[in-house]
């Protein structure tokens, strides 16, 4: 195969006139080639331009680019122009993305398998970067699983083909987004790509990652016999109907075709749903007000973590759902956890500590962070405050561990009160109360 740049090959930056090496070839798409090099000593990646990509609109969108320092460093941002004596057109320095990061094509090949953790976590971190990349007026047009990467150990997120994004309400150029994830706005030709367009696409991002599957894919698709540009333009743009539209079930998944979206759309906790289905339908039908916004995600991605229970008897992650089981309680079933999704026996639910609006579930693994106990700090997993340990000769006691520097003042149901210094636990028990500095939280079971 015959490639733009061969190994060894030096190219030169624009801006700070220094020498980029080619290493390796790492892979092409459609816009042009992506390679391996070092710069100064450090590894970076260089992406090459072909031809026919290669314009002087482009150039101009990446040295404005280029000028601005990335919104987080989730995305892997262009750093500055390359180009190089005898050989056409031009490329540009990024980040090189670390081995660990995985494609979310990957995730939908099964060739990776992610925890529900790992998921949440990447939802939020997709959520989390696009709406600091929305926040500082830019639109990013193309948002794709084939843009995004993560680490399917932590759900931490990379971003890449960062080249494309534009100023909001400027979004001219030949990149419209990928079939599939476009807005039907845009599938209809009613609009260019914008932040809004962008909702869309991560909606439709996260609904893939999480029920593996296209969220508007239903009986209709099925029923396609040529899935041409006319059938896709219907489909997409100007019939979409959510495949779990409560209103309307006509698209609703094939039963035998189409059983992952069914399967997986159980096993998620009704807050996660009703956002999806806002997301589809006002989401369709009303393009400025009805879409979800990257706030609503994060905000569920972490309800989402702090749902997580795990089966006794199988160890697969299930999900409390505290609306369902206030729905039973309220029918008079009373408290039931319902049944492990993977071995369909019995739940039990795990301590549990509430903490103003939040419920995080106290599973042998569990962690409160930063964000848990201070609104001013949200959604930091960096160092966690707290985490459950368990009692080193009495086995089936555990406990509450404080990982902070701060000492916590907790209150037993009975009414003792006692000081918990870093590095000191406190025993689950119900109607425990602790006292964070900031917030308090009572422990229930």
């Amino acid at each position: 195969m015959s490639y733009i740049l061969k190994p060894g090959q030096q190219v030169r930056t624009e801006t700070s006139g220094m020498t980029c090496e080619v290493s390796k070839f790492l892979g092409g798409g459609g816009q042009g080639e992506v390679y391996a090099a070092v710069v100064g000593g450090k590894a970076v990646a260089l992406k090459w331009y072909y031809p026919a990509s290669a314009t002087a609109e482009q150039r101009a969108a990446l040295e404005i680019l280029a000028a601005m320092s990335a919104p987080s460093p989730k995305f892997l941002w262009p750093s500055e122009l390359a180009s190089a004596p005898g050989v056409g057109d031009y490329g540009y320095i990024m980040p090189l993305r670390e081995a660990r990061y995985r494609s979310i094509v990957d995730m939908m090949k099964r060739r990776i398998e992610p925890s529900f953790r790992a998921l949440a976590t990447a939802g939020l971190e997709l959520a989390h970067s696009f709406l600091q990349l929305h926040a500082r007026g830019l639109c990013y047009r193309d948002i794709s699983f084939g843009n995004a990467f993560f680490d399917p150990h932590t759900g931490e997120v990379l971003i890449c083909d960062n080249d494309n994004v534009t100023v909001d309400t400027r979004a001219q150029g030949a990149v419209y987004g990928t079939p599939r994830f476009m807005a039907p706005e845009i599938v209809r030709g009613d609009a260019v790509p914008s932040a809004q367009t962008d909702l869309f696409s991560l909606s439709v991002l996260l609904f893939y990652m999480f029920m593996m599957h296209h969220p508007l894919e239903g009986k209709r698709e099925a029923a396609i016999r040529c899935l041409d540009l006319p059938a896709m333009r219907k489909l997409y743009g100007t019939e979409p109907l959510f495949i779990f539209d409560p209103a309307d079930d006509a698209n609703a998944p094939d039963a035998t075709h189409q059983k992952n979206a069914t399967i997986f759309w159980s096993i998620y906790p009704r807050f996660l749903r009703e956002l999806f289905t806002k997301a589809f339908t006002e989401g369709l039908s009303d393009p400025q007000h009805g879409r979800v916004r990257e706030s609503n995600w994060r905000g569920v991605m972490v309800r989402l973590r702090d749902s997580i229970i795990y089966c006794g008897h199988c160890k697969a992650e299930n999900f409390y759902d505290a609306d369902t089981l206030a729905a039973t309680v309220s029918s008079g079933r009373g408290q039931n956890a319902g049944a492990c999704w993977s071995c369909k026996r019995p739940l039990s639910l795990p301590p549990r500590i509430r903490i103003a609006r939040s419920e995080v579930m106290l599973n042998h693994d569990a962690h409160l962070f930063p964000h848990h106990v201070d609104d001013e700090r949200r959604y930091d997993f960096g160092q966690p405050l707290a985490e459950v340990t368990r009692h080193p000769t009495e086995l089936n006691v555990w406990g509450l561990k404080n990982l902070s520097r701060q000492t916590w003042s907790a209150t037993t149901a009975r009414g003792e009160l006692k000081d918990v210094a870093p590095g000191r636990s406190v025993t689950l028990a119900r109607g425990t109360r602790i006292n964070f500095g900031r917030a308090e939280g009572e422990i229930t079971f």
